[in-house]
């Protein structure tokens, strides 16, 4: 029996193939990423604080904490949605269009994360200004050039080239998932017809008598028991008016 109702194998396309390496490579750059964060968060710290220490800003300790939190904070989540997206990406793969278009929703919120970081550090920096603090605070370029001072010099070339990296592969991912190639696997297939098979029956048909598959009827070869007991043929006797056989090889006729 033979299913007369099948839906064609579907072959990936190599952008959408590319696309999901490209976001798995945006996870893995997220992932760099926090991990410089965390190892950078004591000298950060502490260079925040530096920076508020010769300010009338009420709470400057706190005020460093709070900005040095934010920023661990900050790539938590970007981490965290960064994952989405992976997960997003296998779904992508198999071809289901919801994932597509929440992978365009999510992508798009990291693309302005991704690219308000790297604007705010082309343009100054952190600005952890005091002009809201109700005191005078340091000014950003001051904040800069004490972050600047503490750090390793490889922490902020690398940070901005693992932003832009970023930036880059998500942005080519999500315009390979929108370009009309993609669109025939992430639209949903009709079930195809096929004819069945010569000696083949539908499902629930009962087949004809002769087909592969029918029961043979009782009495024949192979039929199976029906669980009714069998007797054996009772032995053939002679009666009184049956007269034995006289043209048979070796028989004797009667005397008279």
């Amino acid at each position: 029996m033979v299913d007369s109702q099948s839906t064609p194998a579907r072959q990936r396309p190599s952008i959408v193939s590319i696309s999901s390496y490209l976001l798995f490579l945006f996870v893995a750059l997220q992932v760099i990423s926090l991990i410089i964060t965390l190892s950078t968060f004591g000298k950060t710290r502490d260079a925040l604080r530096d920076a508020y220490a010769d300010s009338t800003v009420e709470g400057a300790d706190q005020v460093a904490d709070v900005f040095a939190v934010v920023g661990i904070g900050g790539s938590i989540v970007l981490l965290l949605l960064a994952v989405v997206l992976g997960v997003l990406a296998l779904f992508n793969n198999q071809g289901r269009n919801g994932a597509r278009i929440t992978t365009w929703i999510v992508g798009g919120i990291m693309v302005c994360c991704v690219g308000g970081g790297l604007l705010s550090n082309a343009a100054g920096g952190l600005n952890a200004g005091g002009g809201g603090t109700g005191g005078d605070g340091p000014t950003p370029e001051e904040v800069q050039r004490r972050l600047e001072d503490a750090l390793p010099d490889w922490v902020t070339p690398v940070s901005l080239l693992l932003g832009v990296l970023s930036l880059i592969a998500l942005i080519t991912a999500l315009i390979l998932l929108a370009l009309p190639k993609a669109n025939p696997f992430f639209r949903k297939q009709a079930a195809a017809w096929e004819p069945p098979t010569p000696g083949a029956s539908y499902p629930g048909q009962p087949q004809a008598p002769g087909q592969p598959g029918y029961p043979q009827a009782t009495g024949e070869p192979g039929y199976p028991s029906t669980g009714e007991p069998s007797y054996p043929p009772p032995p053939a006797t002679n009666r009184p008016d049956d007269t034995p056989p006289t043209d048979r090889p070796g028989s004797t006729p009667p005397s008279s």
